[in-house]
């Protein structure tokens, strides 16, 4: 393991420094001058989406050159000044895909421009781009994930998920200058930064809710209309309860039960069986009453079964296919890259049934190393 050098590292790795927590409109403010006259900006979130429903941003990560921050969005304190002080600014995130949702879904906030070192390694073909890995490969540094499911809700924080807090950010400046010199390097600079300005749009999409699609659990695809009728019964049933109890829904009643039970319940078969024997007694009649509410759906009202109309490719899309997969393969093996990074199969089949009418959406990037198109 390679020497940490403290000199390059001041003050973000020396372990006697300590985050601050602010949790008050006057620590905030007092940090505001400091996010505002930052050279760089290193963000992290974390949320409560295992212990609560719906979820929360529980916390706020930010480092600069002055050291490590943690805002507290649970405090009784106004968020949008340090929103407004972020905005603008190139922020560097690891994963941001998730962190750049839960900002837009819950504070309306999306950056400008970021920096992502995990998109930034992929690009320059690591095959291994958590944090951990990536820390502990460029800067010698390894990484005590152990806190990585806990209860952010929770206060006051352990040291031990403090120190965890930290290390999600306080090591994203170093890491981001040792990638983006190997992406200037390989010619990818400007991949990466086409591919964060795409996530940044994607994110900032309000996400679209079909109601005869939402409540479609894995395995429900190969229910026919009765049982459809009783799953979808439970699966509001299980939003309710989730509510209810700030509980996230695999709590309640897992997914595969509430296939089972719609299954044996459609059929008039038993299915106190399936049902944990440890539910609560008031949750379990509710849970039997949106199974008979299904039951006496009339069969002109069950919902439909989801059949997937697959096109048969023509002989001579076949062949573009083929081809396309070539070319990208070719490129993926010489930049030593995920090839579905260049475009999945998915994304392939279309530019070979439309190259002039689906290209357009691939980056120019994507674009430029599939342009040999037969």
């Amino acid at each position: 393991m390679r020497k940490i050098h403290t000199k390059t590292f001041h003050p973000l790795i020396l372990g006697a420094y300590c985050a601050l927590v602010i949790d008050t409109d006057e620590k905030l403010a007092a940090f505001l001058p400091v996010l505002k006259s930052a050279d760089w900006l290193a963000i992290d979130t974390e949320a409560d989406s295992l212990h609560a429903y719906p979820e929360k941003v529980c916390l706020i990560q930010i480092s600069t050159a002055d050291g490590d921050r943690l805002i507290d969005p649970l405090a009784n304190m106004e968020l949008q000044p340090l929103l407004d002080a972020l905005a603008g600014r190139e922020l560097i995130f690891h994963a941001a895909d998730y962190d750049l949702r839960l900002l837009r879904k819950h504070h309306e906030f999306s950056p400008t421009v970021i920096f992502d070192t995990m998109l930034a390694a992929r690009l320059l073909g690591e095959r291994q781009f958590g944090l951990g890995a990536l820390v502990e490969k460029f800067l010698g540094v390894k990484l005590d994930k152990g806190p990585q499911k806990a209860d952010w809700a929770q206060r006051p924080l352990t040291p031990r998920m403090e120190t965890y807090a930290r290390n999600d950010t306080r090591f994203l400046k170093p890491l981001e200058e040792k990638l983006k010199s190997e992406l200037v390097a390989k010619g990818r600079r400007t991949w990466h930064e086409e591919a964060c300005a795409r996530l940044i749009a994607e994110c900032a999409q309000p996400p679209m809710i079909d109601p005869d699609d939402v409540w479609r659990v894995k395995g429900s695809t190969f229910l026919e209309g009765p049982a459809l009728a009783v799953l979808r019964e439970l699966w509001h049933w299980r939003e309710r309860e989730a509510l209810a109890s700030n509980r996230p829904p695999f709590f309640v009643l897992a997914h595969e039960k509430m296939v089972e039970i719609s299954v044996a319940a459609a059929g008039q078969n038993p299915v106190g069986h399936l049902i944990p024997a440890r539910m609560h007694p008031r949750r379990k009649e509710k849970l039997q009453e949106a199974i008979r509410t299904g039951q006496t759906v009339p069969t002109e009202k069950h919902p439909s079964k989801i059949r997937h109309r697959s096109v048969r490719p023509s002989e001579a899309e076949f062949r573009r296919f083929r081809e396309l997969e070539r070319i990208r393969d070719r490129h993926a093996h010489e930049l030593q890259i995920d090839p579905t990074l260049i475009a999945p199969k998915s994304v392939l089949g279309e530019l070979a049934r439309d190259w002039e009418g689906y290209a357009p959406n691939l980056m120019r990037w994507q674009q430029e190393l599939l342009k040999a198109k037969p």
